[in-house]
């Protein structure tokens, strides 16, 4: 029987140099495609402002997306800065000529570093958002809450007639019944109680990784005795109920905008942003079922993007009332029971 050959040792040696060669140049290939982090020298940066101003060039240089709670990158780094000191958003000023320590100054770095790095919305990186100066728990489960609804709440739903623009109700105290469709992290369904101190809030979300998140939410806030959490697709979850409000901010995103979302958005759930080929699949039928658990008096509160001029075309003799906000022009609509 013929013995197999035996491979001489020295035929293995320059294999294995040209493996070593190759990774070598592989490595190289990956420090020139990932630039290092530019260092920053001991003494150079002192105070929150000057973290905040360092973070602010960064984030212009590598051209970032903010639409994630934060609307520039002025505010981004502010927070990044905050957070990492445990301070609120609503203290940077208070507090922006005050020295770092050199081991807070070393994990604001790293965190501006990983913002870059990952093109994470910094929300996820330290699991926290704010909406209307409160906190929330947030992470990949969930897209980062930045509805327009929390401040119509205010604006519009505090009772109020002589404000600039008027109340929407009579008196916060009749809204007894709130649906919260779309909840995602719960903050909407959160803000209503607040808004409303005699309502229960039922929130819907298909997404029962996203209800994991509001459960964390409502338990946070001490609110499992007013907000019911439920599973399922818009109405379907609620059975016959009826509210004297409904609040969503549904998915609406068209498809010639989910095909461009930028990075940031990617590492949030796709299901949060897919409004269909137009945008309005969701936006359609909450219209038209909303009527159906509605008592008489109540009303609909819907976020819709850009998709005015298509909504407004697609049901020409609805009476819908856009409102504004701080940041928006006409992406909210409002509708009373009665006009449905």
């Amino acid at each position: 029987m013929a013995k197999k050959a035996k491979k001489s040792p020295t035929a293995k040696a320059p294999a294995k140099k040209a493996s070593a060669k190759r990774g070598a140049a592989r490595t190289a290939t990956k420090k020139l495609l990932k630039p290092a982090s530019p260092k920053v020298l001991p003494g150079e940066l002192l105070t929150l402002l000057d973290l905040m101003r360092y973070g602010v060039s960064r984030f212009v240089e590598a051209g970032l997306v903010f639409a994630h709670g934060t609307t520039d990158p002025v505010a981004e780094a502010a927070f990044i800065v905050c957070e990492t000191l445990h301070l609120h958003p609503d203290q940077f000023e208070m507090f922006a000529n005050a020295r770092v320590t050199a081991h807070e100054a070393a994990k604001i770095l790293a965190l501006i570093d990983k913002r870059i790095a990952t093109r994470k919305p910094s929300a996820y990186l330290v699991n926290k958002i704010y909406m209307r100066g409160l906190p929330f728990y947030v992470d990949e489960r969930v897209i980062v809450p930045r509805s327009f609804i929390g401040e119509l709440l205010d604006s519009h739903f505090g009772g109020d007639l002589e404000e600039e623009g008027g109340s929407l109700i009579d008196d916060p105290g009749n809204i007894t019944r709130v649906l919260d469709l779309c909840t995602g992290s719960g903050c909407l369904a959160i803000l209503a109680c607040q808004s409303f101190p005699n309502a229960t809030v039922d929130a819907v979300d298909i997404s029962p990784d996203a209800l994991a998140v509001a459960a964390r939410n409502v338990a946070d806030y001490g609110l499992e005795d007013r907000i019911s959490l439920y599973e399922g697709d818009l109405f379907d979850a609620i059975g016959d109920a009826r509210y004297d409000l409904i609040i969503t901010n549904p998915p609406y995103v068209d498809a010639e905008g989910m095909a461009g979302l930028p990075r940031e958005c990617l590492h949030e759930p796709s299901i949060a942003f897919d409004g269909g080929d137009d945008g309005l699949d969701l936006v359609r039928r909450i219209l038209d079922e909303a009527k159906d658990h509605l008592n008489p008096d109540g009303g609909l509160l819907c976020e819709i993007g850009r998709g005015r001029d298509l909504l407004g075309d697609a049901y020409p003799n609805l009476p819908l009332l856009w409102l504004d906000t701080e940041d928006s022009d006409g992406e909210v609509f409002w509708i009373p029971a009665e006009a449905l």
